[in-house]
This record gives C-alpha cells, structure tokens and sequence, in this order.
C-alpha cells in the first residue's frame, strides 16, 4: 500500500494546518500519493464545525497569558486541546481509490490508537457512540486516551487523531473537552505512572510513537479495505435478493 509518511516535528497548528490542505490539493490534483502527516503541536485550541463556543472555559485574557490560541477548523466533533507531548496524525487519503469506506477507515484510525497504547502496555478502545479511543471504555470511570475529528473534502480525508502520550493534562481544563463538560481526560504518562511531561524531550517521545502509529496504520488500513469490500459484497447480495 503506498502510504507516504511524513514527520513534522513539533510545530505550531497554523502552520501544519497549512500543511494539510496543501497536501489535500496536491492529492486532488494527482500530485502526491496518500500522505499521513505526523506533528507535535504548540499549545492550542481547535473547535470542529459543530463546536460551540461557551465549551471554552478559559477567559480570552487567561488564554493570551499562556499564548494559546483558539482556531475554529473544517473537521468534524467539538473542542479539543492540542500541545506538547501529543501525536498528532493527519491522513491525506483518497477514500475511493483505495477503495475505503468511511466507517471503517475511521474505525481503522480508532484501533491504531489503541495499537500504540498497546505498546506501552496499555488497553484501550474505542467506545460506542463516543469518538476516540478509552481506556476502561465500559467501566464505571472511563477515560478518554484520544480524539478523533476528520473531514472528507473531494473524497479525499485530512484532519485526523490526537493521542495523548505525555500531554500536559491540566491544559484540558481549559475547555470542556469534546464538548462534555468533566470529561476524564487522559495519557499514557497517567497511566504509566511516570513522572511529568519534560516539554524540552516530549518531541522525542512524540516521535517514537509516530514510528509505531505509521507503522500499524498501514496494517490497520489493510484490514479496513478488506472490510469494505465485504461490506460492498454483502449490500450488492441484498440488493439483488430485494432485501
């Protein structure tokens, strides 16, 4: 499968931002193959197209103090925080050549997620109903691990996911995160145990798990083709059964 990967490093959302739809265009226009962009955000705030604005608790002079920004985006889903010590994952993907359908390439991003955390020795799942990947996703005190908002523009996908490796947790406390107001947020740092989030060697450990969620994508993306193939061959047999 011809995936290019491309890490970023850490860099702040505008710029990647612009990033991503250049690659989008490039893609539409045949110029590049499927791209999945890896990044390491500065602090900011993204709002999704059906954001509402009072899920940002944090007051506009609170948010220049700490020179966080606030960028209402073309994807899918509510608010969400990104910063130092998260992977950050865009792919630039044409769904129907592939071919792919939706569900299960965002399905296939949700389980790629849950790939890495698996690697550090972490469970973690999507949840019915609720985009993202959790950990105790079915118990009595779930916790969110990632996010997921995405946008398909001329068949072709960009935004993505954000995982939380050694995010700063308190930042979540800005906003009412995904729109749910005391929404346990989480990392793999907080589950590990380990000590704070060094925001000098985050992109290092940002980078290391870029590695592994480029590699199981890739794997994950397989499967989700496969899926939808299945998925065709059974909506055609239905049809032509006139169920």
């Amino acid at each position: 499968m011809d995936l290019k990967v491309e890490w970023l490093g850490r860099m702040r959302y505008r710029e990647a931002w612009d990033i991503q739809r250049a690659r989008h265009a490039a893609r539409d226009a045949d110029e590049i193959a499927d791209t999945l962009l890896l990044v390491e955000h500065e602090p900011v705030l993204t709002l999704g197209r059906h954001a509402r604005d009072e899920h940002v608790i944090a007051s506009p002079a609170e948010l220049e103090r700490r020179d966080i920004e606030v960028i209402r985006v073309e994807r899918g889903g509510e608010v969400t925080y990104h910063g130092p010590g998260q992977l950050v994952a865009y792919p630039i993907v044409r769904l129907r050549e592939l071919p792919v359908l939706l569900r299960p390439f965002v399905r296939a991003l949700e389980l790629t997620m849950g790939d890495v955390a698996a690697r550090y020795g972490i469970e973690a799942a999507p949840r019915p109903g609720y985009p993202g990947v959790w950990i105790d996703q079915d118990g009595p005190a779930p916790r969110k691990l990632g996010a997921l908002g995405l946008r398909v523009e001329r068949g072709i996908s960009y935004h993505g996911i954000a995982l939380n490796i050694t995010t700063r947790l308190e930042d979540f406390e800005l906003i009412d995160p995904c729109g749910m107001a005391g929404l346990d947020v989480t990392s793999v740092a907080r589950e590990l145990g380990w000590a704070g989030p060094d925001p000098a060697s985050s992109t290092r450990v940002v980078q290391q798990a870029s590695d592994w969620f480029a590699e199981d994508f890739r794997a994950r993306l397989i499967t989700a083709v496969e899926e939808s193939a299945q998925q065709r061959t059974g909506s055609q047999t239905a049809a032509a059964a006139g169920v």
